[in-house]
């Protein structure tokens, strides 16, 4: 059994600028996944890096309140809410609350950085 715990995973700044911790990544752990899902914080008035990846995405908002931008479409996402970012779709999103926006993010298959664009 693998039980990874938050607080025992390492955070760094992302390519786009957020704050992550990876769980699990199959380049990481012992185990067969085909995705890698982690542990993400924009902090409060921080807007993640305009980026895209060559892979699917999923957020899965757990707290605060974004913005969120996909191609041309911007929608506001809160606690609750499930993004689907396609393959190669620019996108980032804009903490707008007064406390840090966390989010889980799923990537299928799992992230690479070669597999990642980032917009500066």
């Amino acid at each position: 059994m693998l039980v990874q715990k938050l607080k025992e995973c390492e955070e760094f700044l992302a390519g786009d600028k957020t704050r992550l911790r990876e769980l699990l990544h199959p380049d990481k752990q012992p185990i067969e996944l085909r995705y890698s899902l982690a542990h993400a914080v924009v902090p409060v008035g921080e807007t993640s890096t305009p980026h895209s990846l060559k892979t699917s995405e999923v957020y899965y908002i757990l707290s605060g309140k974004g913005e969120m931008h996909i191609g041309e479409e911007t929608q506001i996402v809160e606690p609750g809410d499930a993004v689907y970012i396609p393959p190669n779709a620019k996108q980032y999103i804009r903490n707008c609350a007064n406390e840090p926006l966390v989010f889980i993010c799923i990537v299928d298959p799992a992230w690479r950085k070669e597999d990642e664009t980032v917009y500066e």
